[in-house]
């Protein structure tokens, strides 16, 4: 699809053109906007930043680094207690933490998910597992990595019917590779709470802790890249507390920045504190800008009854989302989310995963009733993502899933 439209002014969930034209922005820009566009005490505090001083070197932000770090620590998993202000985007906070656990253990191989992402830097694209990303590079890509298959419920690569009957044969895969197809030295394994651009993917119960178990008994580094499910996203600051995941590094991006201020924290048990400042530091990261987004955004999102709005408008999110499956269970094959994070499955009329009606669907939202929606795997997916900002109101989601309605009425 060629896009046209121009956008020149946005406000909570809305975007307009030069001639005033509204647009719903169903999906927070790329996952990034977790106060929506433009929320006012957050330009607010931008606005005074950039008149007082935009930028030092990170030699002299140490002590608003450490503040901003201790505001996310104190909303973090228990366990989690130290933390790195150096990054600035997803892709190099997953490389810090890929980093951080390679020196702690001085091993060298990375497992991941299959329809994972965690990048597109070359590292970060070596460990995702969406081969459409790596097809033009092989001969640049050197990292030592496992894929190993997602906890795909609806679509199970085991043809199992479900867990825990199926004794999370995907969680078993992990410890299989570690144990035979591995080069012996397995570092880390690195997944994302709920694969986001894979199809927004949700593993099922107690596979987090057969993950743990599996990562305690091989000694493995666990990684939760939360750059999409964190910082409010799911309703909760962190998924990987509200699933119990326990893990060892989490790193965070996309909404820390609150409005699309690029900003991101690798965060960590404190015994992973092993890196030296210019192990793993740039020239942007940790800058004032992001520091001054990020501390407003951890201050805002921690205020009494914004999670848990959140999570209760999510409810009523999921619940209007599986209605539309109700009427159009013919197009509409699954529906999964939880918070304002949620993916509806686009099939065929044989069940199979429909690529092209997912886009014409994603096209026609924007084209005929101004509503911008975002695809799984950049186009190559059949999962279309519902992921207002977490300022969304119960009317902003009504009316999102009315468009939508009126758009699958059409198919």
């Amino acid at each position: 699809m060629s896009i046209n439209v121009q956008f020149t002014k946005g406000s909570g969930i809305r975007l307009y053109t030069p001639e005033k034209e509204e647009y719903l922005d169903a999906v927070s820009g790329t996952f990034n906007l977790a106060l929506g566009y433009s929320y006012p005490e957050l330009v607010d505090a931008l606005k005074n930043q950039v008149e007082e001083l935009i930028h030092v070197s990170s030699s002299f932000t140490g002590q608003l680094a450490q503040e901003v770090l201790d505001s996310i620590l104190e909303h973090a998993p228990e366990h989690i207690t130290d933390g790195w202000m150096r990054d600035i985007i997803g892709s190099t906070a997953n490389e810090g933490a890929v980093k951080i656990a390679n020196k702690y253990n001085g091993k060298n191989e990375v497992i991941s998910l299959s329809l994972s992402h965690h990048g597109q830097t070359l590292f970060a694209t070596s460990i995702s597992g969406n081969a459409f990303r790596r097809k033009s590079f092989s001969n640049t890509l050197v990292t030592q990595n496992g894929i190993v298959p997602a906890p795909y419920c609806y679509r199970c690569p085991y043809s199992a019917k479900g867990a825990p009957a199926c004794g999370y044969l995907c969680a078993e895969a992990i410890y299989d590779h570690a144990q035979y197809a591995s080069n012996g030295n397995v570092s880390c394994l690195i997944l994302e709470p709920i694969l986001g651009n894979g199809g927004n993917i949700i593993p099922p119960e107690g596979y987090f802790e057969r993950i743990r178990k599996i990562c305690d008994e091989l000694d493995i580094v666990l990684i939760a890249d939360e750059v999409q499910t964190g910082i409010g996203r799911t309703g909760y600051m962190f998924a990987s507390e509200h699933y119990d995941i326990q893990p060892d590094i989490i790193t965070l991006a996309k909404g820390l920045g609150g409005i699309g201020i690029p900003a991101a924290a690798i965060i960590y048990r404190s015994e992973f504190a092993v890196l030296e400042k210019f192990e793993h530091s740039y020239t942007s990261g940790g800058n004032l800008l992001s520091l001054t987004a990020s501390q407003k955004t951890m201050e805002v999102v921690s205020r009494e009854g914004f999670l848990e709005n959140v999570r209760e408008n999510g409810k009523v999110l999921g619940s209007l989302l599986l209605q539309l499956k109700e009427k159009y269970g013919h197009v509409i094959g699954d529906v999964r989310g939880i918070g304002y994070m949620w993916g509806l499955e686009i099939v065929d009329r044989e069940g199979a995963p429909d690529v092209k009606l997912t886009n014409h669907i994603i096209d026609t939202a924007l084209e005929e009733h101004n509503l911008i929606l975002r695809g799984s795997r950049y186009g190559f997916g059949n999962v279309v993502k519902v992921r207002p900002a977490l300022t969304a109101t119960l009317d902003d989601i009504e009316e999102i899933c009315a468009r939508l309605d009126k758009l699958f009425s059409q198919l």
